[in-house]
């Protein structure tokens, strides 16, 4: 028996179907794949600060007293490209004392630096004024106190230790209550200007003495000059007591 017409009109839009499909999946699978959008690892502001806190310890390490260190924020604005290892550096004019800045730089894979306000605290003794101290006094160990302070807040030349301040006379008169400073204090004069003194020449196996007349002021260990009987003008160092020693 022949198949009808409309049957083989039938058969022949099946067929062509069935290839269109298959050209179609051909073509999907043949597509080029698209590839994903790279992302960009940022860094962490919080291990940027520990980096900070960790290098100003190390930059404060042996400083006399009790050291606090405190990192100030870093704006998350800055949206960093990560770093595998960042640095910490000091910039010119900066220093591990007080309010600073410290700088953290990367090299790779993305170059880039920052700033970061931080401070260094330094808890420890230093020495006051007990009483009112006259301009010219001799300083006794009386007449200081110690008391414990940050000494980043304080006037540069702080006395911590007494040893640098009695026995030694005050510059400026000062109020009870005032630190110390080293250049506001001058040494006891060994030797004063048209004081008698002993002048001792010294050198391989022998010693002479002689009396002389200072031609200047000398605290201890300064060169001091005097004048001999003979009229001879000598240097040496001068010594507790009135001494002026010439070494040949």
């Amino acid at each position: 028996m022949k198949p009808s017409a409309s049957a083989l009109l039938t058969a022949l839009w099946l067929l062509a179907a069935t290839a269109g499909q298959a050209g179609a999946q051909t073509a999907v699978s043949a597509a080029p794949a698209v590839p994903a959008a790279t992302v960009v690892q940022r860094q962490d502001t919080a291990a940027l600060r520990q980096t900070v806190e960790q290098f100003l310890r190390i930059q404060s390490a042996g400083l006399p007293g009790q050291v606090n260190v405190s990192v100030g924020q870093i704006d998350a604005r800055a949206n960093l490209p990560a770093c595998a290892a960042p640095e910490a550096f000091l910039p010119n004019g900066s220093r591990a004392w007080g309010k600073t800045t410290v700088g953290v730089r990367c090299t790779a894979p993305s170059p880039w630096t920052i700033y970061v306000a931080s401070t260094v605290q330094v808890i420890g003794e230093y020495l006051i004024a007990a009483a009112p101290l006259a301009q010219g006094q001799l300083i006794g160990p009386n007449d200081v106190t110690r008391i414990r302070g940050d000494l980043t807040a304080l006037p540069a030349g702080i006395v911590t230790d007494p040893g640098q301040a009695v026995g030694r006379t005050v510059a400026l008169s000062l109020a009870a209550g005032t630190p110390l400073r080293g250049d506001a204090l001058r040494s006891q004069a060994a030797v004063q200007q048209g004081q008698t003194v002993r002048v001792v020449s010294a050198g391989p196996g022998f010693q002479v003495s002689a009396e002389g007349r200072a031609l200047n002021n000398a605290s201890e260990g300064q060169i001091a000059q005097a004048r001999t009987a003979s009229g001879q003008v000598v240097s040496g160092v001068a010594k507790t007591g009135g001494i002026v020693e010439v070494t040949y």
